[in-house]
């Protein structure tokens, strides 16, 4: 080609109309025809945790969102290859400590991690006052040593006794505001997809809505769910310890009665394989990811009102991130706790010795975790003295 040519097509003036791109974006306002198609592949973790929140007890209102077919997808993958549908790692890191033998367990429950990240929002007003009662002890040490000192926002230990409920059952979970949520949610999105139908005569939208809702409750009803949530024993007689470690503020000793969980078996549950999903759960899977797949071609092909198909998909979306982060109490979770007594004092170790002194072995157990270097000959002298009483009251 001729260097001319290419030079005349260059320097060419060229007609940059503006109808043209104003009329693609105007069809692209009236009629987001690919948006809903798109953003049904987004937001998969977001659904997982919903699920993680309400699932367990059968009948689970997750609404209808996007970012579903991700999920099912990504559900399928680790059906086949972690054999599992709980998240694999807990949002919150913590420590479940025997509190008979000191045995330290990193947590990979879930809902351990939940109720240890949640537990300022639900802990009980005698711990709330106990723990502002330290605070501002230790506030007036550090003004009496440098003046303008602020407040400290941590300061020494806060131990909550807590007693499993005879009155409930273990591993069944009490429903909450945020599980009853998911209907009045589904039902927003009801009426909105229902409006076309009234108003055009379009009932596809509603179909798309009905489908997508009925997939996500079967989704979140699938037994496995149950099967992991509470992969334990119950009815254990050993004492626990929930602690993020050494350096925290608070630490949650459950005492033994024979009503609640085995929290040992629960802090290992995702690594337990006999919570292994089935040949059954995969095979639903792998239909429900199918169905998920089918019913995106399905909303990709709807070419009116799709401006009402990204309202229902807000609406649920919304509702999901709401509940995948909302604070729960750990009877919500199926572990039903009545708090007991609280311990607090600026230097942890005067705290353990209070614990101990009161419930012999929780004092004990949680000594190697807070003080894992050698004891001063005085701490020495203090634990042997509560053992020899221990060993008296016996």
């Amino acid at each position: 080609m001729p260097p001319q040519y290419l030079l005349s097509r260059i320097v060419t003036p060229r007609d940059f109309g503006v109808d043209a791109p104003l009329s693609q974006l105007q069809q692209q306002l009236l009629y987001p025809r690919d948006v809903f198609t798109v953003l049904l592949l987004l937001g998969g973790n977001i659904v997982e945790r919903a699920l993680a929140q309400l699932s367990g007890s059968g009948f689970t209102p997750v609404t209808f969102s996007f970012g579903w077919v991700a999920y099912s997808v990504s559900a399928l993958v680790a059906a086949a290859g972690d054999n599992k549908l709980m998240p694999a790692t807990p949002d919150s890191a913590c420590k479940v400590i025997n509190g008979r033998s000191g045995y330290v367990i990193n947590n990979t429950s879930w809902i351990l991690g939940r109720i240890i990240r949640d537990f300022d929002s639900w802990c009980s007003e005698e711990t709330r006052n106990k723990t502002a009662e330290v605070l501002d002890t230790k506030w007036s040490e550090l003004c009496a040593s440098e003046a303008g000192a602020k407040r400290p926002r941590r300061a020494g230990l806060v131990v909550t006794v807590c007693r499993p409920s005879k009155l409930e059952v273990a591993g069944v979970p009490k429903r909450d505001l945020v599980f009853w949520s998911g209907f009045l949610s589904a039902g927003i999105q009801f009426v909105i997809s229902a409006i076309p139908l009234w108003l055009y005569g379009n009932w596809t939208i509603l179909l798309i809505t009905a489908c997508g809702t009925f997939l996500a409750l079967v989704s979140g009803s699938l037994p496995q769910w149950k099967k992991e949530k509470w992969a334990c024993r119950r009815r254990s007689n050993d004492q626990y310890i929930l602690t993020r470690g050494n350096g925290s503020q608070h630490a949650i000793a459950i005492l033994a009665n024979g009503h609640g969980l085995n929290l040992e078996d629960l802090s290992a549950g995702q690594g337990n394989m006999d919570v292994s999903a089935n040949v059954l759960t995969r095979l639903a899977l792998f239909v429900l990811c199918a169905l998920w797949i089918f019913l995106l071609l399905c909303a990709a092909g709807i070419q009116n009102d799709t401006w009402f198909l990204l309202a229902v998909g807000s609406v649920g979306i919304v509702h999901n991130v709401v509940v995948a982060g909302c604070p729960r109490r750990p009877e919500n979770f199926g572990i039903h706790l009545e708090t007991e007594a609280v311990f607090g004092a600026t230097k942890v170790m005067k705290t353990l010795l209070a614990v101990e002194e009161k419930y012999p072995g929780i004092g004990r157990s949680m000594l190697g975790e807070f003080f894992p270097g050698q004891l001063r000959e005085d701490e020495i002298k203090m634990w042997a003295e509560l053992r020899e009483k221990s060993q008296k009251g016996r």
